[in-house]
């Protein structure tokens, strides 16, 4: 588990176990009865702890430039198993407008083990907009852009799946017109040990594009190396996460 840091987890108690010289939190748990709103059957039974969050995590260090830089790490665990016909995921939100920058944030996902789907949406309104299913593998960045209703998929079904994530340090979620529409634009399914995701009538019609994690030369980072090492080497390397208004130009029809 390449995570650019001292990390290890306690997979039985969902939590984090920080090495020498690195900071974080203990785990918040997140409940099945916290997302059942945006699921297909809000009925169904699965797992009680769906999955369990960090927030702030990184090298003692760093901790004063990560502060003045407004730019957090979030560590997550993901259980392995099913809810109901979904497998294991995230309810969906819209990242808040952030008030140290007037507007929406992106976030930079990196999976540390296991398999994982970035599904994505432009809007979460009636029409979604574009729609994107970005399957990520252990090692792989994955990008969700300003304003966009996205969710963490654990792709892996039967195993746990961990990743960390670069955000802004006063993030804040919009549930609202998610859970207006009963959950995001496609619901994915767990059928025959794969996942295939079912359009939700709540939304108009449209195309979900699946496709694999690419590359993102356009902010200059690299595949296969952890994104807290690309931000040691490169302290400003990150500053499109809490200055996106500075990158409109590459935000303009971005393809996750």
């Amino acid at each position: 588990m390449k995570t650019g840091f001292n990390i290890q987890v306690d997979l039985d108690n969902l939590e984090f176990i920080y090495g020498d010289g690195v900071f974080g939190p203990k785990t918040e748990k997140r409940k099945l009865n916290d997302i059942r709103e945006s699921l297909s059957d809000p009925n169904v039974s699965g797992p009680e702890i769906i999955y369990a969050v960090a927030m702030d995590v990184g090298k003692e260090e760093n901790r004063e430039d990560l502060i003045n830089r407004n730019l957090l790490y979030g560590a997550m665990i993901f259980q392995g198993g099913t809810i109901g016909d979904e497998p294991i995921r995230s309810q969906g939100h819209v990242h808040a407008i952030s008030k140290s920058c007037n507007c929406s944030t992106p976030e930079v996902y990196e999976i540390w083990s296991g398999e994982a789907c970035i599904y994505m949406q432009e809007y979460a309104t009636d029409n979604p907009g574009r729609c994107f299913a970005v399957h990520a593998q252990a090692g792989q960045i994955v990008i969700v852009p300003p304003g966009w209703a996205h969710c963490t998929i654990n792709d892996s079904i039967d195993e746990p799946m961990l990743f960390g994530a670069w955000c802004i340090r006063d993030y804040g979620f919009e549930y609202k017109d998610i859970r207006a529409h009963n959950g995001i634009a496609f619901y994915p399914k767990v059928r025959n040990e794969k996942i295939l995701f079912e359009q939700n009538s709540k939304y108009t019609d449209t195309i979900l594009e699946i496709k694999e994690a690419r590359d993102y030369p356009e902010f200059k980072l690299k595949q296969g190396i952890p994104i807290y090492t690309q931000y040691e080497k490169n302290h400003n390397l990150f500053s499109f996460v809490t200055q996106p208004q500075l990158f409109r130009d590459i935000w303009k029809g971005f393809c996750p």
